[in-house]
């Protein structure tokens, strides 16, 4: 894990199949934060870093209906519309037979983290071990 992840005490995972449904899988929650998805297979790989919501110049927070929840089910990934699609067809395509999908709320009433913020610390930390972005990040 992550040592900026560490702080944030509102967090789950779920693991998810190409034969599962993604909006019946997922457990996150409607708050702002970051999700990170691993390959899992003979060996875990981060392979993706997102985030949601959007603190405004008065410090409140701007978020978009569904929070993680509809951010990781519904988002676009790979020219596609919703990753509840996209997703189980990547998979096949990288012959993937497990995603693990961990989430953190970065802000909420009692921690104020910017989400975007917390995203950019996850992928340069990856980018610093690695030399580029997680797989299925195109950039930031």
């Amino acid at each position: 894990m992550y040592k900026e992840l560490k702080k944030f005490k509102v967090t789950n995972q779920f693991s998810f199949t190409a034969e599962d449904s993604l909006a019946e899988v997922c457990n996150a929650s409607e708050g702002s934060g970051v999700f990170l998805v691993y390959s899992v297979g003979d060996e875990k790989e981060l392979i993706m870093v997102g985030s949601t919501g959007t603190v405004q110049n008065n410090g409140t927070l701007k978020i978009k209906n569904g929070g993680l929840q509809e951010k990781i089910v519904e988002g676009h990934q790979f020219a596609k519309t919703g990753r509840k699609y996209s997703w189980p067809a990547q998979m096949k395509i990288e012959n993937i037979s497990t995603l693990e999908v961990v989430w953190y709320e970065t802000f909420n009433d009692k921690t104020k983290v910017i989400p975007t913020f917390v995203e950019g610390q996850v992928l340069q930390n990856f980018l610093d071990e690695n030399g580029r972005l997680p797989k299925w990040n195109v950039a930031f």
